[in-house]
C-alpha cells in the first residue's frame, strides 16, 4: 500500500481485492482452529460466514462482498484488453473508455467514481480490522515514558506513580524494576521487547484509572510477564488496543479471573468481539456446536480433551465477563455453570461409550436428558451420572469440584466390570491434565460405602444401601442429588428412589441428634480461632442454613413431599414456610441472608480470599440462630 506506484492497482493498492481477501482470512486464521465452518477457500462464503457467527456486522459483509465482485469483475476485463495478467488501471483513453463500456458504466469517469466509493468502503473496513489505533507520535511519547525506559531510576518511577494516584508507589516501582532487569524480559526476541515497552506504560495508565489501581496493575503485571515469551499473545494485546481497557476491568474487577487469564491466555481472544461476549448462552446451540466439533475429531481422544477443554474455558470467561459486568445474577450465573458442566458430563459419556474396547451393546436404548441424538452415539448404555452437591443443587461456582456417582440398570453378566471401565474412563477424560488444563476436580466418594465402595453400583444395590446402610449425613446428600447425564430410564428410577429415601416417615428427636452431631463434627473441623466471621462455616453462616434445609426435608416430606423438590436451598426455605412448618417471615428473613452470604463468599473468592471472613458486625446473623434454635433446639459449642 505504501508504494505510490501501486495506488492504480486494483488488487494490490489500498482497497482493492487483496485487503477483501485479507479481512477474510485473518478470522480465518483466528476463529478457524475452533470453528471448522471458517475451514472453506471462497472469500465471499467467507464473509457469509463471518455474518452468521457475528464476526462481522451484515452491512460491513454486504459492503465488502459487492466490492470483491466489482473489483473480480473489473480484474477480468482488465485482463481482456491485452490478453494480459494485470491489475492495473489503463491510462490509454481508449483502453479506459473500452472497460467503462465493458463494465457497463456510459464513460470511465463514472465507472472511477464507483470503483473509488467501493475502495474507500474497503480501506475502512480494513483499517478497523488490522489498525493499532496509535499515532507514531503516540507511541514514541511513550517510550521516553519516565516509567519505563532503560536506566530508569527507581525514585523517579515511584514519584511519577505517585503522581498517577498510587499508594503503593515504592513496592510497584521496585516490580517495575525487576520487570525491566531480569533475565527473561532482556532474553526476549527484539520484537517482543518492544511489545512490552509499549503496553506496559499502556497498562500503568489504564489502571491508574480504577479504585483499586495498586491492585489492577500488579495483576497485569503479571499476566504480560506470563505470556511474555509466547509472541503471539504480545503481538494480540499490541495490534488490538480494544482488548487493553476491558482486560484492565478485569483485572482490577478479580484476581482469580486475572489467574485464569494466565493459565488459559488463549481466552484473551474472546475479548475482541464485546458484543459476543456479554450475551446469554445459547445452551441448544452451543451444545450443537461441541458436538459438531467432537464429531470432527473422530478416535483422536487428545484433540478431544483439548476441544472439551477449550469449550469449557471459554464458556466460564464468558460468564466471568458478564459476571464481573454484573449482567447475571448470582442463581443465574449458578444454573448457567450447572448447565455447563451437565453439557461437558453428557459428551464425555457419549465419547467414552463410543469409544470404548468393550460393550456389550450397540444400540441405543435412550434419549440423554436435555440432549438431541448426538452423531457421537454408537448405542448408549444402561448407564446414568448423578450429581451431588453443589451441582446437585445447581449452585456449581467457577472452581468448583463436581461429585458424582454412577448407577447402571443392565441385566448382562459383563456389565458391572463394562461399567466400571467406562466410569474409570470418564473420570480420566474429566479430571485428566492436559497442555489446555483440566475440565473438572471429580469426588466420587459420596458412592455407596464411599472410597472403599465399588465405582459403579447397580440400581438395586444403589436402592439396598439408601433403605437400609446409608447414614444419616448420606440422607442429608441425597436432598441436593440429580440425575444429569445418560439413560433417561435410569434416572427415572434413581428420583424415584431419592423421593422414598426422602419421604421415609423418622424419628425427629433422633434425627435433631444426628444433625447436630454432623454440625458440630464439621465446626471442631474448620475451627475458626480468628475474630473474624467464617461465612460459610461458623455458626449462623450458611452451613446452618442448608443443615436446617435438610432436616425439613427429611423430617417433613412424609407428610409434604413437594419438601422433596430439588429446588435450592432457598425456594425450599420459602416452601417450608408457606407450609407453617417455619414462620414464614422468619424464613424470608433467612433467605434474605444466606443470598447476602452467598454473594459476599462469591466476591470474596473472585479475589482468591480464602478462607472467606469478615468483621461480625457487617452481618446480623442472629435470625438464623434464632431459627436453628427453634429447629434443633441445640446452640452449637
Amino acid at each position: 500500500m505504501q508504494r505510490r506506484d501501486r495506488y492504480n492497482n486494483i488488487k494490490l493498492g489500498p482497497g482493492g481485492i487483496r485487503e477483501i481477501e485479507f479481512i477474510a482470512q485473518v478470522f480465518q486464521l483466528i476463529r478457524g482452529g475452533r470453528d471448522s465452518s471458517l475451514r472453506i477457500r471462497p472469500t465471499l462464503q467467507v464473509l457469509q460466514r463471518l455474518s452468521e457467527i457475528g464476526q462481522l456486522v451484515p452491512e460491513a459483509v454486504e459492503g465488502l462482498s459487492t466490492a470483491y465482485v466489482f473489483l473480480r469483475n473489473l480484474e477480468h476485463r482488465l485482463q481482456y484488453l491485452d490478453d494480459q495478467q494485470t491489475q492495473d488501471l489503463p491510462d490509454n483513453p481508449d483502453d479506459q473508455a473500452l472497460l467503462a463500456e465493458g463494465m457497463g458504466f456510459p464513460g470511465y469517469p463514472a465507472m472511477l467514481a464507483q470503483l473509488e466509493q467501493h475502495r474507500a468502503l474497503v480501506s475502512e473496513q480494513f483499517a478497523r480490522i488490522f489498525s493499532t489505533g496509535e499515532s507514531d507520535e503516540a507511541g514514541g511519547a511513550q517510550l521516553e515514558s519516565p516509567l519505563w525506559r532503560e536506566n530508569m531510576l527507581a525514585e523517579e518511577v515511584r514519584d511519577t506513580l505517585g503522581e498517577q494516584g498510587y499508594r503503593d508507589a515504592a513496592d510497584l516501582a521496585e516490580r517495575l524494576l525487576q520487570i525491566r532487569n531480569s533475565a527473561r524480559y532482556r532474553q526476549l526476541p527484539e520484537s517482543s521487547r518492544q511489545r512490552m515497552d509499549k503496553l506496559i506504560p499502556q497498562f500503568i495508565h489504564l489502571c491508574a484509572g480504577k479504585n483499586n489501581r495498586d491492585q489492577a496493575l500488579p495483576r497485569v503485571l503479571n499476566l504480560l510477564e506470563s505470556i511474555s515469551r509466547r509472541a503471539s499473545y504480545l503481538a494480540f494485546l499490541a495490534e488490538y488496543p480494544q482488548v487493553q481497557q476491558p482486560l484492565a476491568n478485569i483485572a482490577s474487577a478479580s484476581e482469580w479471573a486475572c489467574d485464569y487469564l494466565i493459565q488459559h491466555p488463549i481466552l484473551l481472544d474472546e475479548l475482541l468481539d464485546a458484543r459476543e461476549i456479554y450475551l446469554a448462552p445459547d445452551w441448544a446451540a452451543l451444545g450443537a456446536a461441541l458436538q459438531q466439533q467432537l464429531a470432527e475429531c473422530g478416535a483422536d481422544t487428545e484433540r478431544q480433551m483439548e476441544v472439551l477443554r477449550q469449550f469449557q474455558h471459554s464458556q466460564i470467561f464468558r460468564l466471568l465477563a458478564m459476571d464481573l459486568q454484573e449482567l447475571l445474577p448470582l442463581e443465574k450465573l449458578s444454573d448457567h455453570l450447572s448447565d455447563l458442566a451437565d453439557m461437558i458430563l453428557r459428551r464425555v459419556l457419549e465419547l467414552c461409550w463410543r469409544d470404548a474396547r468393550q460393550k456389550h451393546q450397540e444400540r441405543a436404548q435412550f434419549a440423554s436428558v436435555n440432549s438431541a441424538s448426538s452423531p457421537l452415539d454408537s448405542g448408549l448404555p444402561a448407564f446414568g451420572i448423578i450429581a451431588y452437591g453443589k451441582l446437585g443443587g445447581r449452585e456449581l461456582g467457577y472452581a468448583s469440584d463436581l461429585d458424582l456417582i454412577f448407577l447402571f440398570d443392565d441385566p448382562h453378566p459383563d456389565a458391572a466390570e463394562i461399567y466400571a471401565k467406562l466410569a474409570k474412563r470418564i473420570n480420566t477424560l474429566l479430571s485428566s491434565h492436559t497442555a489446555a488444563g483440566r475440565l473438572y476436580e471429580i469426588d466420587l466418594r459420596l458412592r455407596p460405602n464411599g472410597a472403599s465402595g465399588l465405582l459403579v453400583s447397580t440400581i438395586p444395590a444403589f436402592a439396598e444401601y439408601q433403605h437400609q446402610h446409608a447414614w444419616v449425613w448420606e440422607h442429608q446428600a441425597l436432598t441436593r442429588a440429580r440425575f444429569c447425564a445418560g439413560d433417561a430410564g435410569v434416572g427415572e428410577q434413581f428420583e424415584a428412589i431419592r423421593r422414598e429415601v426422602l419421604c421415609k416417615p423418622r424419628d425427629k428427636e433422633m434425627l435433631r441428634r444426628e444433625i447436630v452431631a454432623m454440625r458440630q463434627k464439621m465446626c471442631d473441623e474448620h475451627a475458626n480461632k480468628s475474630s473474624l466471621f467464617d461465612i460459610k462455616h461458623d455458626s449462623g453462616g450458611m452451613v446452618d442454613i442448608e443443615f436446617m434445609v435438610q432436616f425439613l426435608v427429611l423430617a417433613y416430606s412424609a407428610s409434604h413431599p413437594e419438601l422433596t423438590a430439588n429446588s435450592g436451598n432457598l425456594a425450599l426455605l420459602k416452601c417450608a414456610g408457606a407450609l407453617g412448618l417455619i414462620d414464614a417471615r422468619q424464613a424470608e428473613t433467612v433467605c434474605v441472608i444466606y443470598r447476602r452470604l452467598r454473594a459476599l463468599q462469591h466476591k470474596m473468592r473472585l479475589n482468591n480470599q480464602s478462607p472467606c471472613r469478615i468483621d461480625p458486625e457487617e452481618m446480623d446473623t442472629a435470625p438464623v440462630l434464632a431459627l436453628w434454635e427453634t429447629l434443633l433446639g441445640e446452640k452449637l459449642a
